[in-house]
């Protein structure tokens, strides 16, 4: 074979291999797969895979990218997200609500901002006058008028709550990843109770009734059981519909206005929370939930304190992901930062917002997995242009940017 016999054959190797490394680049760009990191244990050992690919996925995307959500009100169907949509063309991947109660008393709209399953959601059209005024330039733009006298429902708290499920079946059918939390009337008030047995404010438990509801077999905890199968029943059907949740019950812990509220120590929130993790993992053997403790961002206004996460952490075996709150802009460096050093390697999130993290934000505080801005609050307090800057932004993922797969495997198309 003489020399020049072997020059096309080389040449025509090395064509291959840059057609073939061409195509390998066009196909990475086309379909961005997020790399999978070391994962780290769900701490229920029984969770099934669809819950555990979720959990993976949520520790995969962390430092990279930031879920969008979108809080729904109990019973409301799916309202503020399909509102979101209307406003970006983008749906929130993440679709929240909340277990929820019924409200009682002449003081029943106090509490509307939290969605009582008996009272109608405040409609986003109330501040549509008010963002289009805005948007034309107004100097005075009218503030939403709401109504004086609670216009109940003739929904009762079972019905909201069937209608939830339901509707949370369509949704993660669509892709949607679920979250759900829960406004619990005090134990002893069953489901339906005034606004203030909620926001208990200084008229929280005291050290011997709390210790009475986290004792095994006393009559306060023998109330609160009955409460908490109620709600086991609901997620037990999400269960047998192979749905994960991220469950993220007494929010707000560190804060001193829920009847949960600032329960510091080793005898404290600590024991409530272990107490409900046990009950709903052993006992009623709910093993689709992904705990998520969600406190409030700390803070120091006088009546309205947060006090530091540690004093109310259950311990890192006890939780899968860690969560803050963060409403009035209040994104300091340390609301994320110090929720890192307790997560000990486990992902954080921000479990509710009202003024939504924007691009600024996510890159300062780029460990935050998700966020989810409060039903008719994002509407409120964030101009229409800043809600589609973040939800098309380049780090943010919408429903539209990660597939699923039957198996509950996710990736990233972006």
């Amino acid at each position: 074979m003489s020399k020049n016999e072997c020059i096309p054959k080389t040449t025509d190797m090395k064509v291959k291999f840059f057609v073939a490394l061409a195509l390998l680049l066009i196909s990475v760009n086309s379909c961005k797969h997020v790399v999978s990191k070391k994962h780290i244990l769900l701490i229920n050992p029984e969770a099934p895979e669809k819950t555990v690919k979720l959990y993976h996925f949520i520790q995969d995307i962390q430092g990279e990218y930031t879920l969008s959500g979108q809080h729904n009100f109990l019973g409301k169907g799916s309202d503020y997200s399909e509102q979101l949509e209307e406003i970006t063309g983008k749906k929130a991947i993440i679709w929240g609500s909340d277990f929820s109660f019924c409200v009682e008393g002449e003081d029943a709209l106090r509490y509307q901002h939290c969605g009582p399953a008996n009272l109608p959601a405040i409609p986003w059209e109330r501040f549509k006058a008010r963002r289009d005024s805005i948007n034309r330039g107004d100097s005075v733009a009218p503030r939403p008028r709401l109504p004086r006298e609670p216009e109940f429902l003739e929904l009762t708290l079972d019905e909201a709550r069937n209608q939830t499920i339901q509707e949370i079946k369509a949704r993660n059918a669509e892709g949607h990843i679920i979250t759900l939390m829960w406004h619990g009337c005090f134990p002893t008030d069953g489901d339906c109770c005034e606004g203030s047995s909620i926001w208990a404010m200084e008229d929280r438990p005291s050290p011997e009734q709390w210790d009475e509801l986290v004792t095994e077999g006393t009559e306060l905890n023998d109330a609160w059981k009955v409460s908490a199968d109620k709600i086991a029943g609901y997620l037990r059907q999400l269960q047998d519909a192979d749905i994960p949740v991220l469950w993220r019950p007494y929010h707000e812990m560190n804060g001193v206005w829920f009847w949960w509220c600032n329960q510091k120590g080793e005898q404290g929130f600590k024991r409530l929370w272990i107490m409900m993790y046990d009950y709903f993992t052993n006992h009623h053997q709910l093993n689709n939930l992904i705990w998520v403790w969600n406190t409030n961002a700390p803070r120091d206004i006088p009546g309205d304190e947060a006090w530091p996460y540690e004093d109310f952490f259950p311990g890192i075996d006890y939780v899968d992901i860690l969560a803050a709150d963060v409403y009035r802009n209040d994104y300091k460096q340390s609301h994320h930062d110090q929720l890192l050093v307790l997560a000990e390697g486990k992902p954080i999130a921000l479990g509710e917002t009202g003024e939504i993290p924007d691009k600024e934000i996510l890159e300062q505080q780029p460990e935050w997995t998700w966020f989810m801005p409060w039903g008719w609050i994002l509407f409120m307090s964030n101009e229409t242009e800043l809600i589609n800057e973040v939800y098309h932004s380049d780090q943010v993922l919408t429903l539209d940017e990660v597939r699923v797969d039957k198996r509950g495997r996710y990736t990233v198309n972006k």
